[in-house]
């Protein structure tokens, strides 16, 4: 099941094609007309990259189609602010919901996130993952396809291991106490934690919940190639990509990371959440 935003953005993306086709050129001719890389046309015409409003005008020109302008632009300005209700979401079940995140994180090069109250879902061990898919079920009235959402979120930290992709999370030491499993089963979330610091691809920061902060925590966000917010909300997402949206989010995480705590001290943070758990 494609979500809302990606629909729209394949729709774009099939009539630059068109436009494209009708120009008797091939993807490659038009990269070269643009200057741009082949892959560029590609993804465009995909729905795999979103266009700027710059991208559209150059088309346009290499096309011959400028009266086309507008439209194009017409449509590009409905994806940039996005509401994409959980509900419709997970109207199919959570498998669609993962792997539109497993393709989207593949993607990315560098993602900066922040969650104040939940492990992030690329961090979460099977049993945490379950828990809070199944609550997310009963929540919405969903479909329960909890063990294939669970197979699929895991697949999400393939990532973590491959080359060329940077991730650096923030998150409120809150979530290291909100207990969504089992205290066995969070003890080994939390163990899951402290082993990813230190690795290579993993900047991993927790804020601590005296700390100072010139925000509220309100919601969990996550910033995809500084071009993409995906901002979570309880009955939806909301994904946004103008340049001031981004950059209103991007000062508040670099503010909330600026009052993290890294490395040993992010490790202590964590071992003393685990050291609260009735383990008996």
């Amino acid at each position: 099941m494609s979500t809302d935003f990606q629909q729209a953005r394949q729709s774009l993306g099939a009539r630059l094609r068109e436009m494209r086709t009708e120009a008797g050129m091939t993807t490659r001719q038009l990269a070269e007309r643009c200057g741009w890389p082949h892959s560029k046309v590609s993804k465009l015409e995909n729905g795999r990259q979103t266009a700027a409003h710059t991208d559209l005008d150059t088309w346009t020109r290499a096309t011959g189609h400028p009266e086309a302008l507008g439209e194009l632009k017409g449509r590009l300005r409905g994806l940039e602010t996005t509401y994409r209700s959980w509900r419709r979401q997970l109207a199919a079940g959570h498998r669609a919901v993962q792997e539109l995140n497993v393709a989207q994180e593949r993607e990315a090069e560098h993602i900066r996130l922040f969650e104040p109250a939940i492990v992030p879902g690329i961090f979460q061990t099977p049993q945490y993952a379950r828990c809070v898919l199944a609550d997310v079920s009963e929540r919405h009235g969903t479909a329960r396809d909890v063990e294939a959402g669970v197979r699929a979120r895991m697949r999400r930290q393939d990532v973590l291991y491959e080359p060329g992709h940077s991730i650096e999370a923030v998150i409120w030491e809150a979530a290291l106490y909100v207990a969504r499993c089992a205290p066995a089963d969070m003890a080994a979330q939390l163990d899951r934690l402290v082993g990813l610091i230190g690795l290579k691809s993993v900047r991993l920061g927790v804020v601590p919940l005296g700390k100072r902060l010139k925000v509220s925590p309100k919601h969990g966000f996550w910033i995809i190639d500084d071009g993409l917010v995906v901002a979570d909300t309880w009955n939806a997402e909301m994904w946004l990509d103008t340049a001031e949206d981004v950059a209103l989010y991007v000062k508040v995480w670099e503010h909330l990371a600026g009052a993290a705590l890294y490395g040993a001290d992010a490790r202590r943070l964590i071992t003393r959440a685990r050291a609260s758990l009735d383990l008996a």
